[in-house]
């Protein structure tokens, strides 16, 4: 499957530090109603599946991914995505997703799941495009009583198949 193209010139991806953990936090806050806690994103420090975006040396968006068990199978988890409000529809989500993939297929998965607020439209239709397909509704998933669609795709057998 293609992954869709990034049309934000000048894009970095890389792993998250210590010292983006505050722009992180930032664009949580900025980004969702009930944003994690700045210790959450702690946690994943060092982990493949913790990616920054930087334009012009600035922190403007990052994802969270990992792979658990599940019935002794990895499955990948898209757990956090999230854009600064102002660098919005250049793409940058599309890269963070594309790379969380990567490190998520890497790791063994052939799947993965995320779970999305059924308000958030243009976070659905990024994952859309992106393969996801809803799987069920989850009722009261967030703590503002609002529901959560779990959604999943399938990933290719090895890296070289995307």
């Amino acid at each position: 499957m293609t992954l869709p193209a990034t049309d934000c010139d000048g894009l970095e991806l890389r792993r998250a530090e210590r010292a983006d953990l505050l722009a992180v936090f930032r664009i949580e806050s900025a980004s969702f109603p009930q944003p994690w806690p700045y210790d959450a994103f702690e946690r994943f420090l060092g982990t493949p599946g913790f990616l920054v975006a930087e334009l012009d040396r600035q922190v403007v968006g990052y994802v969270i991914a990992d792979v658990v068990r599940n019935h002794g199978s990895p499955v990948g988890h898209v757990k956090d995505l999230a854009v600064h409000p102002d660098r919005r529809g250049l793409g940058v989500g599309s890269s963070l997703l594309s790379a969380a993939l990567s490190a998520i297929v890497t790791s063994g998965a052939r799947s993965v799941r995320l779970e999305v607020r059924e308000s958030n439209a243009p976070a659905r239709r990024l994952y859309r495009r992106f393969g996801f397909d809803p799987l069920r509704r989850v009722s009261d998933y967030y703590d503002d009583g609002e529901d959560a669609l779990v959604m999943v795709r399938e990933l290719p057998a090895d890296a070289g198949d995307r």
